[in-house]
């Protein structure tokens, strides 16, 4: 009998929660779009690229815009699949066309951000007008959302957004929520340290990350504005991954991606070490087991096997003795 791997024992029947790609990169321009499906053509599926249909059409080309977003999720050049839109806000008269342009393209969306939302009730009508979109068109799978928090509406609401069947992700839209306090927050919370350290910015981005956690969701950080100096990405993503539990964090410049994939990856010696924990408590049937002085049982297995499956997402090397508990197909070998 196949010994069982962890994602067959450690959560009592569930699925483990989804690990997406840890960076989200925006790009609006047709120029900037080819590139940035060239660069993930030649990284690998270790980023999302969102494709623009809100910031990134002119007034009156909208449908233009969205034909030509469609086009590019049909290409060639969305080689992985990990490629998402967003669509005009709620209150946008061509939001509900954004939807029915981009899935009709010959390969659908990785999943659709919507932006500004006020509150739930919006979501969920969004939401559901993709889901009846899909429906219509034939599309087997349900497309995520991700949800952009910028208001105060859509942040007291964090629980009941995440809390949507399909809604995927919540992001944090750091400048509209500052600016949403017209002056009550200085400019200096849009940027480090500021961002961090500012009360009401800081309560913002841990209530969202609480949200998610508790429903199995993705949280997603906010841009860093500084396309110069990279150690202040990277700083921005570690805290954000350190500090406040994000485990996704959005880029808005090819330079930035790989800085904040290379912040939330784990680092070897984690990989190691979850490595070695997990193979031992696979071989004692994922009962009890020591790790040097330090116990171990199903709580923990949990954690180490995050690790991994993170190792993973980034592109870090996983020990090959590991494969194995990734399955049958991860190990080479017929299941």
């Amino acid at each position: 009998m196949a010994a069982l791997t962890p994602a067959q024992v450690l959560y009592d029947g569930a699925s483990p929660p989804a690990i997406l790609p840890c960076c989200d990169h925006y790009a609006g321009s047709e120029k900037l779009m080819r590139k940035s499906l060239a660069l993930q053509a030649e990284l690998g599926p270790v980023f999302d690229l969102t494709l623009d249909c809100e910031d990134g059409a002119a007034v009156g080309q909208e449908a233009a815009h969205a034909a030509l977003v469609a086009d590019l999720l049909g290409s060639a050049e969305n080689r992985f699949g990990r490629v998402g839109v967003r669509i005009h806000d709620f209150s946008h008269p061509h939001w509900r066309d954004d939807v029915r342009i981009v899935l009709r393209a010959s390969r659908v969306p990785a999943y659709i951000t919507l932006p500004k939302v006020a509150n739930a009730a919006d979501a969920a009508e969004m939401t559901a007008f993709i889901e009846g979109t899909r429906r219509e068109l034939g599309i087997a799978q349900p497309i995520p959302a991700d949800v952009l928090i910028e208001t105060h509406g859509a942040l007291a609401q964090a629980a009941a957004l995440a809390a949507l069947p399909t809604v995927g992700t919540l992001s944090f839209g750091l400048m509209d929520f500052v600016s949403a306090h017209h002056g009550a927050i200085p400019d200096s919370a849009m940027r480090s340290p500021g961002q961090f350290d500012h009360p009401l910015v800081r309560r913002a981005k841990l209530e969202i990350a609480a949200a998610c956690h508790a429903h199995g969701k993705t949280p997603s950080h906010n841009v860093t504005t500084e396309v110069r100096d990279m150690n202040v990405v990277a700083g921005d993503a570690r805290r954000a991954r350190d500090e406040f539990a994000f485990t996704r964090m959005w880029s808005i410049h090819p330079a930035q991606i790989r800085p904040i994939v290379d912040a939330f990856a784990p680092r070897s010696d984690e990989v190691t070490l979850a490595a070695e924990i997990l193979l031992a408590a696979q071989a004692a049937d994922w009962g009890p087991t020591r790790h040097g002085d330090t116990l171990h049982d199903r709580a923990s297995y949990r954690y180490y096997w995050s690790v991994l499956r993170r190792a993973r997402a980034t592109g870090q090397p996983v020990p090959a003795e590991a494969a194995p508990l990734f399955g049958p197909a991860a190990a080479g070998v017929a299941p």
